[in-house]
């Protein structure tokens, strides 16, 4: 069962048989933009948002990034699955996988963020959500609609933290500027 999350809740990552998520899959998924064309046709105009995760110790210092410049976290335990530059079809344009049980013990908080690297807001960008997906079953654990329109052309979409033996997930929808995750580490710090 999935929980539609909002805006500063918090949601713990245990199967409903009581056992920890060991890998889960962020998803970010968002659709091109409808522009009227040339006699009024209706045609789509790319939009290259990026899904990227920061890794932060327990004193908030950035340990690792995974992004489209960094598909891969140095311990191997996050990995991208690549950038899609145009937001067309269906489903998740970009995922970040992490098999939990492989972060490096510094870590303590994963911060998910989405940038508009080509600049559009998100009072133009439509239907952008992340989601958690359990990737042994498939089942999606939590979903995060980021239905806030403005002209922020970044956010910080949730960030999931140990949580004694198992994590924990909270969503987070803080509106910020940014084209890459290096523009928007300070409203990251903000967050930890």
């Amino acid at each position: 069962m999935s929980v539609n999350l909002t805006k500063g809740q918090t949601v713990s990552l245990t199967k409903s048989d009581g056992g920890t998520l060991t890998q889960v899959r962020m998803g970010l998924g968002w659709d091109a933009i409808k522009v009227r064309g040339l006699f009024g046709r209706a045609k789509e105009k790319s939009v290259d948002l990026d899904a990227s995760a920061l890794l932060f110790d327990a004193n908030g210092a950035l340990v690792d990034q995974v992004w489209f410049s960094q598909l891969a976290s140095k311990d191997g335990a996050v990995q991208h699955t690549g950038d899609n530059r145009t937001g067309a079809g269906d489903g998740d344009d970009e995922s970040i996988r992490v098999a939990l049980t492989g972060v490096n013990p510094a870590v303590k908080t994963l911060v998910f963020v989405v940038n508009s690297y080509t600049g559009e807001t998100f009072a133009q960008i439509e239907n952008a959500f992340c989601r958690l997906i359990d990737e042994t079953t498939g089942q999606e654990v939590a979903r995060y609609d980021l239905s806030g329109s403005g002209p922020h052309t970044a956010q910080i979409m949730a960030k999931v933290t140990r949580d004694g033996a198992g994590w924990s997930m909270t969503a987070l929808g803080v509106r910020t500027s940014g084209r890459t995750i290096k523009d928007m580490l300070p409203a990251v710090s903000q967050v930890l």
